[in-house]
């Protein structure tokens, strides 16, 4: 056949200019252009192969990667002896290698991870929700309809008359639950968006992990004990916590929870108003109407639990102004 013919004429050309390319670099990367480049006649060869008959297509692309290959290694054998000694006249191993710094976590992303393996610990799964959220999920199905009073708690970013930046991450709980029948047992860690201004101590967006159980006969009790739970792992074992009664719209009865952080310095009792307790979390039994959006027997209860991971990295990590986690400062970065 015509083609085998070519393949053939191919090797016995290449053997014969090689021998004369070998004394000489530039002849031999004109050489590799000429048979192995992108346009070269190997890849000709393919080309042509796709008019070859389908039953004679195995062979005859079976000799072509052969011819290729063989091309590659007397190429290859040559180009290596050829530039033995030149590399090698460049290279000094004895000096040390370049230096690439590695990466940092963020603080904000290493208290979410450490937060959630906490809870991970005690068979809480992960669920993570939009950050773009209804009208119906981030108020209504939390027991919060339009003009309730609760909504002026929360300044919100409105994308249109439905549409808006979540301002917490119950609302995935709420989508988490219209698809899942008790038990539930989820923490949903996510950005939330707020319109307050900007200061050291606030900032218009921020980070929550959101915790919810929803089985038979869960009480408050039940909630005292894992929140405890996790407040001295994260804390220590010494840490000393209490529960102060609270409101939030969707669960009753509700509290804060807080720790004792201490009046060691200066910033201590500027952090704690001088009482040296430190409100980390909310939380509190999931109100009926809450099932009720989502079609759960009464039967069931549940509790739930909101942490703000900034507040959290501030206090363990000592960082005094909420903008910094913002900036994407390098230097402020690699502290941790």
């Amino acid at each position: 056949m015509l083609l085998l013919n070519k393949i053939d004429s191919i090797q016995k050309d290449f053997k014969a200019e090689l021998s004369s390319a070998i004394k000489d670099s530039s002849k031999l990367n004109d050489l590799y252009n000429k048979y192995l480049g992108r346009k070269g006649l190997v890849s000709e060869l393919f080309s042509e192969l796709s008019k070859v008959d389908t039953t004679d297509k195995p062979a005859i692309g079976e000799k072509i990667n052969l011819l290729r290959n063989n091309l590659q290694k007397s190429f290859d054998k040559t180009g290596s002896k050829k530039h033995k000694s030149k590399i090698n006249s460049k290279i000094d191993l004895t000096l040390p290698g370049n230096y690439f710094p590695e990466g940092n976590i963020h603080p904000i992303t290493k208290v979410i991870n450490d937060i959630s393996d906490i809870f991970k610990s005690i068979g809480f799964s992960i669920f993570s929700g939009d950050e773009v959220e209804d009208d119906f999920y981030n108020f209504e199905a939390l027991n919060m309809p339009k003009h309730h009073p609760a909504r002026d708690m929360q300044d919100t970013y409105y994308l249109n008359n439905d549409k808006l930046l979540r301002t917490h991450t119950s609302a995935s709980q709420v989508h988490f639950m219209e698809e899942n029948n008790p038990p539930i047992k989820i923490i949903s860690p996510g950005r939330v968006y707020r319109n307050e201004d900007i200061s050291v101590r606030s900032y218009c967006l921020f980070h929550q992990i959101e915790g919810l159980y929803v089985d038979k006969k869960v009480s408050f009790s039940d909630l005292k004990g894992v929140m405890e739970f996790f407040s001295k792992k994260y804390f220590g074992q010494d840490v000393k916590v209490r529960f102060r009664p609270s409101y939030f719209p969707f669960t009753e009865p509700s509290a804060e929870m807080d720790i004792y952080w201490g009046l060691n310095s200066e910033s201590d009792y500027r952090i704690t108003k001088g009482t040296g307790w430190l409100e980390i979390l909310g939380c509190g039994m999931v109100d009926p109407e809450v099932f009720k959006s989502v079609k759960y027997d009464s039967s069931f209860t549940g509790y739930a639990f909101g942490i703000g991971i900034e507040r959290i990295a501030m206090l363990k990590y000592g960082i005094t102004d909420i903008r910094l986690l913002y900036e994407g400062d390098i230097r402020f970065l690699r502290q941790f």
